[in-house]
């Protein structure tokens, strides 16, 4: 069977098109600019050769049909007729409370997605559209999968999801911590019971997705109990261009100062802080760094800050769970930033592990980084939540 995996923004379409005999890539791109169609185009690419077209695409559904020109024409052509593709896979950001799985899109499931729009406005839109789009090009008769990034975080327990403000605001408006990035958790830490050849059930283990978005999950008995992101993904700790978690005075302090809206100190927290706000430079971890171990001292904080407080996350759920038996880093920084996790697991070596350097000095690896004779483990593993979502896909309308 042959899946088409779809990861759409208000402006972007990324795909992946996967052989699940084998769990093959053939191929794989990004439909850019939609909603500009005098500069949108699409990037389609086939093992190492890459191609490139500029499309009008003023809608989705312009860029479905970008992507099923370039699968069946062309010298990226890897299928003769749409007919091949069995199956369709949709990342979607917010799932609220009513999905604690991926499910098969029915005009019930878009509603709701429509309906859960409030708790992710920049998301579940493009998501909602993306899916109708796709219906359209596709016919109603292609099965339609929905990945939930909440998905994997509906098993966190009562306690740890309700926030210390009035009941009332929950029964209102459910405001509550929903966490993200929940397809990459899952995705990392079922492969790494695998590689420790253990049941995912018997390991307390704590994934730290470190990107430009960064989260942290403590998994226990085989389900995630606890994760750093919240009612948004603005929670938790510093990342490339959000604040994470701050003093809830600080930010009517500053708007009353400054005299701002709520829209423009949700920006500032969103776009303008993190690694960017305190080093002055840059969202990009690389950038920063280099620009520390040049002597600028903003930067060198900002990277000390952020890791600081993932090591703080992680001695946190260690003591949530009662214990750690593995460690996992994952995402664009976890999988390829050696300097940030030597200096995350040195901060946490107490917990009772080694730090192997020469493993650790290896990047986009899946690769065990603790010693041998450590009683917890600690290991890189890439992420491939596209993947993920493949599988989901399978298993849905295989039944």
């Amino acid at each position: 069977m042959k899946i088409l995996v779809i990861n759409a923004g208000s402006s972007s379409l990324k795909y992946q098109f996967i052989d699940m005999n084998g769990e093959i890539l053939i191929a794989k791109g990004v439909c850019d600019r939609i909603g500009v169609p005098e500069n949108s185009n699409i990037e389609h690419k086939v093992g190492d050769k890459k191609f490139s077209k500029k499309i009008a695409m003023p809608t989705h559904v312009e860029a479905f049909e970008a992507v099923i020109d370039s699968l069946t024409n062309g010298e990226g052509k890897v299928i003769n007729d749409i007919s091949e593709i069995s199956a369709i896979g949709h990342r979607v950001v917010q799932g609220g409370s009513i999905y604690g799985e991926s499910v098969l899109i029915t005009d019930k499931v878009l509603t709701d997605i429509d309906e859960l729009a409030e708790l992710a406005p920049l998301h579940n839109p493009a998501n909602a559209q993306a899916i109708r789009a796709c219906i359209k090009v596709f016919g109603p008769d292609v099965p339609q999968v929905a990945t939930f990034d909440t998905a994997f975080h509906q098993t966190i327990p009562e306690k740890a999801f309700m926030y210390g403000i009035p009941y009332e605001y929950y029964e209102k408006y459910n405001i509550r911590r929903y966490g993200f990035h929940g397809t990459s958790h899952r995705f990392v830490s079922k492969r790494c019971a695998e590689l420790m050849n253990k049941d995912l059930k018997d390991v307390k283990m704590i994934t730290c997705h470190l990107g430009n978005g960064c989260s942290i999950s403590a998994i226990k008995d085989g389900v995630c109990v606890d994760t750093s992101m919240g009612l948004t993904p603005l929670d938790g700790f510093m990342m490339g261009t959000r604040s994470g978690g701050v003093d809830p005075s600080i930010l009517t302090y500053i708007m009353k100062k400054d005299n701002i809206s709520p829209d423009e100190m949700n920006s500032i927290l969103n776009k303008k802080s993190g690694l960017l706000g305190i080093s002055g430079i840059s969202n990009d971890s690389r950038d920063v760094i280099a620009a520390g171990e040049a002597g600028n001292h903003r930067a060198r904080l900002a990277f000390e800050m952020q890791n600081y407080q993932v090591a703080k996350f992680i001695g946190s759920y260690a003591a949530a769970m009662g214990g750690v038996d593995a460690i996992v880093f994952t995402g664009g920084i976890g999988e390829n930033e050696r300097r940030s996790r030597k200096y995350v697991c040195e901060m946490v070596e107490f917990l009772g592990f080694k730090l192997n350097l020469e493993n650790n000095d290896t990047s986009g690896q899946e690769i065990k980084i603790s010693s041998e004779d450590s009683k917890v483990q600690v290991w890189v593993v890439p992420t491939n939540e596209e993947l993920l979502i493949a599988r989901d896909t399978l298993e849905i309308v295989s039944k």
